[in-house]
């Protein structure tokens, strides 16, 4: 018994060491690659500098970097809270009722055919160039994978168990309450991985098309300075932004879902 728990402990110790492991290996063969093109002719420094360069615009321009980067986050949010709100309402109302259901579906998968970066000229047509247009980009690029999750998730619900609180005499609501919204949490939080990453890039596709502050804004001035090593830090400072979103996310999945935590383990 205790050589298979220590064969068990072995093999889960392995496997985190891998899981760690694994992923650094990627980045280094990244930044291994960077480094050799960033040093080469094939691609001119100017054009591609190196990871010592950025890193070096990153310590100059961080202050301003974490005011702009505070902006796009307060948009990201914003918009991110609109459209799971937005996102709950739609599919409990696509769930409940079939004929919206198959009226409202084709359309949501038509809006995704739609790119962000044609939408949001419109709506800075249509609403200025205050924060609204941009927390309204961001509600309508976070709120299908949100959506669509939900939906899933609400028919992924156990049958059997569904039918026995209909036999119990339990309503709509609380079968929805008990068995359906429980059983959707997963999907739902799959799909928020997704949304917050969304988000963060919905804002700043907005913020290309004009403002006065956030990282869009602050990426357009660099690039036309011609300041790629600052470009390049904007871009990395947006990939750990929405990198630390999904560990977020994670967390409050873990919190919300007890029940899953063994799994998680």
């Amino acid at each position: 018994m205790k050589k298979s728990q220590s064969i068990i402990k072995t093999n889960k110790i392995s496997k985190t060491a891998s899981d760690v492991i694994a992923p650094i290996a990627a980045i280094a063969v990244i930044f291994g690659i960077w480094f050799f093109l960033s040093g080469t002719d094939v691609m001119p420094s100017y054009m591609m500098p190196s990871p010592l360069d950025v890193i070096k615009a990153f310590a100059a321009d961080h202050k301003v970097l974490w005011e702009h980067g505070l902006t796009t986050l307060g948009e990201a949010m914003m918009g991110l809270g609109i459209g799971i709100a937005f996102s709950f309402l739609t599919a409990m109302l696509m769930d409940a009722c079939k004929p919206v259901y198959s009226a409202l579906y084709p359309l949501i998968i038509v809006t995704q055919t739609i790119p962000s970066i044609a939408i949001a000229p419109l709506l800075m047509l249509w609403m200025g160039y205050g924060i609204l247009p941009k927390i309204v980009l961001v509600a309508i690029t976070t709120f299908f994978p949100v959506c669509v999750s939900l939906l899933e998730g609400f028919k992924a619900a156990d049958e059997d168990t569904l039918n026995l609180l209909r036999i119990m005499g339990a309503g709509k609501t609380k079968r929805f309450w008990y068995v359906k919204f429980p059983y959707s949490l997963g999907y739902f939080f799959s799909g928020l991985k997704i949304s917050v990453t969304y988000a963060v890039v919905g804002a700043v596709i907005s913020e290309w098309m004009g403002g006065q502050s956030g990282l869009g804004v602050y990426m357009t001035r660099v690039r036309k300075s011609f300041a790629y090593d600052k470009m390049f830090a904007i871009i990395i400072y947006i990939a750990v932004i929405s990198l630390l979103l999904i560990l977020i996310t994670n967390i409050i999945k873990w919190l919300a879902m007890p029940w899953e935590r063994k799994n998680i383990k």
